[in-house]
């Protein structure tokens, strides 16, 4: 079975826009797609936003990588608590299914005709949506209310299902849901609770569907939810991550594994160096060689065979000082795992 590379969503936004311009665009922009307007009619949405996210992802195609997440340059929560608050206003968490749209996935198959084009081949694509319990320890807290939890997961399930495409020159191949603080801090939620939620929240088809942790302490729990195709982890930056899940776990209950094999813990990764005296690395100097890539990906392919079925990145690469460096990260992870693969 073939190892598929992918990667977690972060990416660096190009040095001529700034974090305040995108930020403002990305609003403006997500309520003319909402209202049908085109974004390529404003010159501040073209240059702040739409040219932005094709570059950014342009450049994760051109890495060889096989399914490419959305550029993601918005904090991932605001991305849908913005929505969500809008939503507030009349009393519910539910947002209505015509606002639940992921603006960077709009633009991307506005241009899927054009990166096919360009790349000659058609485009897959990964989605990210950030889950339902990390949505509500943002809104509300760690007190569990089981009815506004599902609402949450409604509202999630509602993002998801809006980003499956499936054209002549692209496909949403694969859609993660991911919840960072599971396992750190999280919602004081019983397990058949988790359970619904996360059930309800991937309840749509058509794709492969991940989960994605930093931290796999409650994995054993995780892998129960029905409907899930593959949990996803950390790995690169975190090795014992891996000491929580065996492949007999998975395969008792027909789950498949992600996991990150080369670092992106840009600020550790940084102090490292700073201690052996680089100052100023280079790109060449942060990103892990292909013969550490190489070496991880063969410890977790021996310990889950062929219930590994994707690698890549761990994720973190929105804070990396550049693209360039992000992308080389992007390409050396590819060439290592191919280089092990085909």
């Amino acid at each position: 079975m073939n190892v598929f590379v992918d990667d977690v969503g972060g990416f660096p936004l190009p040095p001529q826009v700034s974090s305040e311009a995108f930020n403002k665009a990305y609003i403006l922009a997500r309520e003319a797609i909402i209202n049908r307007k085109d974004l390529t009619k404003d010159e501040f949405l073209l240059n702040n936003f739409y040219r932005v996210i094709i570059d950014s992802f342009e450049k994760k195609c051109a890495t060889g990588i096989d399914v490419a997440n959305y550029p993601q340059h918005y904090e991932m929560r605001k991305q849908f608590t913005d929505v969500i608050h809008d939503a507030m206003n009349e009393g519910t968490y539910v947002v209505d299914e015509k606002k639940a749209v992921i603006p960077e996935v709009y633009v991307i198959n506005e241009e899927a005709k054009q990166i096919h084009e360009k790349t000659g081949s058609k485009v897959f694509l990964r989605v990210c949506v950030t889950g339902p319990f990390e949505l509500y320890l943002k809104e509300i807290g760690t007190t569990p209310y089981k009815d506004v939890l599902m609402m949450f997961a409604e509202t999630v399930r509602r993002f998801a299902r809006n980003s499956i495409l499936n054209t002549k020159y692209l496909k949403t191949e694969i859609v993660s849901i991911d919840e960072p603080s599971f396992g750190f801090q999280e919602v004081s939620a019983d397990r058949d609770t988790i359970l619904d939620v996360l059930e309800r929240a991937f309840d749509f088809n058509d794709v492969a569907k991940q989960i994605h942790l930093h931290s796999s302490s409650r994995a054993a729990e995780i892998i129960h939810v029905k409907n899930l195709d593959v949990l996803s982890f950390e790995y690169g930056g975190s090795p014992t991550n891996i000491e929580s899940v065996s492949r007999s776990m998975l395969e008792s209950v027909d789950k498949q594994i992600r996991a990150g094999v080369s670092r992106t813990d840009i600020n550790s990764i940084t102090a490292e160096l700073y201690e052996k005296g680089v100052t100023k690395p280079t790109a060449e100097q942060l990103v892990d060689s292909e013969k550490i890539i190489q070496k991880r990906f063969t410890t977790v392919k021996e310990k889950y065979g062929d219930r590994l079925a994707f690698t890549g990145p761990d994720c973190g690469l929105g804070g990396w000082p550049t693209q360039e460096a992000a992308q080389l990260l992007l390409r050396r992870t590819v060439n290592a795992v191919k280089s092990l693969t085909e």
